[in-house]
Parts: C-alpha cells; structure tokens; sequence
C-alpha cells in the first residue's frame, strides 16, 4: 500500500532576509528626506498656480473626464514626491509637508496683504438677472455652471436672482430677489457695486414686486 506524497507550504524568505526587505519597503535613505521634502513643495506651488490659471472651478464640477483628469493628475503629483522607490516612510514625510504647506498658506489667506496671492476673490457673475460675461471669463464659470446653479437653487426665471456671486471655493452662491443683503457679507467681492447700486436705485420697486 503507497500514501500520497504530502504537500508543505514553505513561506519563501526575501532576499536578503525580512529586515532588510522591510527596511527597504518601509524606511528611507538620509538624502532622500530633503528630495522628497523640496518634491512636495514644488508639487504643491505648481498646484496653486494652476488652481490660479484654470480657476477653483475646475476642482469642484467634475465631468467624468474631469474626475479622470484630476485622477490622474494625483497619481502623477503622488509620484513625483514619492521618487524611487516609493517607501511609507517618503509617503508619511510628503503627506506632513503638504499639510504643513497647507496650514501656512491657510495662514497666509487669514491676512488681507497676502490674500490675492494666494486666494481668487469672490465675485459677482450675475447681478439682478442680467450676466457678467467678464466676470465669468474671469472665474472660469461656463454658461452651463450658471443656469445649473441657479436650477439647484429652485430658480425658474432670472427675473428672480438679486446676484450670483462664484466663491473662492468654486462654488457659486445664488441670492434671489427680495432678500435683503447685509453690506458686510459683500465686503471683499469684486463688481459688489453691481448689486448694492441696483438695490438703491430700485429697491422699493423690488420689494412691491416679491409682495
């Protein structure tokens, strides 16, 4: 009478032994700190400028090319800070510069000197039904951005919006007729004139209309 031949599962050693693999996967060369920390610095200024030139907008309406786009645009920034190899060790000192990059130019936004630097200021798009081509050029805000934002917020008629006014975020804010807009809260928003000197001249008539 033969037996079957038995099989063992042998977990096969690295090479070089498990301190050294672990070592590889896990730690980081001296010299590469600096390189991985000018490397998440420059990716993140090369971000802002761009954010500057495309507008915030690009960020927050996302077609499913887009999301490819800004899919594909992480792998490649995640990448290039990481270098080769890419070990936890670069990956957890390229994540603490960016948030310490983050935190200093958050910062830097708090103070009104260096706010335009690093930050697109609100601005009016659309002012008492009537559209600001310039000001949507500016922000990089479509037509389509506009007329979909405006359905979001329940608006049928233009007649009905007071203003539209696209964020720093990319977000766009619509307030409708009849709402009566404390100054401060358009303190820092470009063409805000638009807005307030409608309101002065036509404010009674306005209100008579929403009654």
């Amino acid at each position: 009478m033969t037996t079957a031949p038995t099989s063992t599962l042998v977990l096969a050693a690295p090479p070089g032994g498990w301190g050294s693999a672990l070592a590889d996967s896990l730690g980081i060369a001296l010299w590469r700190i600096p390189v991985v920390i000018a490397s998440a610095i420059g990716v993140y200024l090369a971000f802002l400028v761009l954010v500057r030139i495309f507008g915030a907008r690009a960020l927050t309406a996302w077609s499913t090319f887009d999301a490819v786009v800004i899919i594909m645009f992480g792998a490649v920034a995640g990448r290039a800070v990481l270098g080769h190899p890419p070990t936890l060790a670069a990956g957890l000192i390229g994540l603490v510069t960016l948030m310490v990059m983050e935190a200093v130019f958050g910062q830097a936004r708090n103070l009104r000197q260096l706010r335009g630097a690093v930050a697109s200021a609100p601005e009016v798009v659309m002012a008492h039904g009537e559209v600001v081509e310039r000001a949507l050029r500016r922000q990089h805000v479509t037509e389509f951005d506009l007329t979909s934002a405006l359905r979001r917020a329940g608006v049928s008629d233009p007649s009905q919006v007071q203003c539209v006014i696209a964020e720093p975020t990319g977000a766009l804010s619509v307030l409708r007729v009849g709402e009566d807009i404390n100054p401060w809260l358009l303190r820092g928003v470009v063409g805000a004139h638009l807005v307030t000197r409608q309101d002065g001249d036509g404010g009674s008539g306005e209100s008579g209309t929403s009654d």
